[in-house]
């Protein structure tokens, strides 16, 4: 049976959320393809008309996984001022939510520990996915008239990720909780968030 280009997508990208899913639990050196294609209910032998090998098969899930985190950050922060944007983007990024979502979360911190072990198609995928992202926060920030938006963006990404991780490795849930919250305080009073909600609510 011959299928067209459409359905021909459709299935690619089938296996694409698979192993994006199984790339975040388990960590791209430890998944397999036919596993992968299990998963999407996909018989092995399909592999190969979508991809040429593993290598590429998680690069393009890397793709695929900060094209979910953009939809993300664009339904977090849809029709928000640059304030409220950040604001709701710092609350679920630092959520217990989030930190409890390991399958289905940022990429970022699924990735970074294993990004030296992988191919350069892979490294580049994520690199670029990780300068889309800083460059979203970057744009809001620059609308605040923060100064060093760039240098700035690129801090407020690395702590949100440094706290996430470090809240996902903490057994207690207590103290995973308070990390998880003191950043998102934290992060708020650097930007200037804490005062811009304060003077909203005083002209209310």
């Amino acid at each position: 049976m011959r299928y067209d280009s459409d359905h021909k997508q459709k299935t690619r990208e089938k296996v694409l959320k698979a192993a994006a899913k199984a790339i975040r639990t388990h960590g791209p050196h430890r998944i397999g393809v036919a596993g992968i294609m299990s998963q999407a209910g996909l018989t092995h032998g399909g592999f190969y008309a979508h991809f040429e090998s593993k290598d590429e098969l998680v690069a393009a899930a890397i793709g695929q996984m900060f094209e979910q985190a953009r939809l993300r950050f664009e339904g977090e922060v849809k029709d928000l001022e640059p304030a409220a944007a950040l604001n709701a983007y710092i609350d679920f990024y630092l959520s217990a939510g989030h930190r409890d979502a390991r399958s289905s979360g940022c990429p970022i911190p699924a990735l970074a520990a294993d990004l030296p072990r992988l191919d350069h198609a892979a490294r580049m995928r994520f690199s670029k996915g990780v300068a889309a992202l800083t460059g979203r926060v970057e744009t809001r920030v620059a609308e605040l008239g923060l100064p060093q938006p760039s240098a700035l963006a690129r801090s407020v990404v690395a702590e949100m990720v440094g706290a996430l991780s470090l809240a996902r490795a903490e057994p207690d849930s207590e103290r995973s909780d308070a990390m998880l919250a003191d950043s998102r305080a934290l992060l708020k009073a650097r930007l200037g968030l804490t005062a811009a909600q304060k003077h909203k609510a005083g002209r209310a």
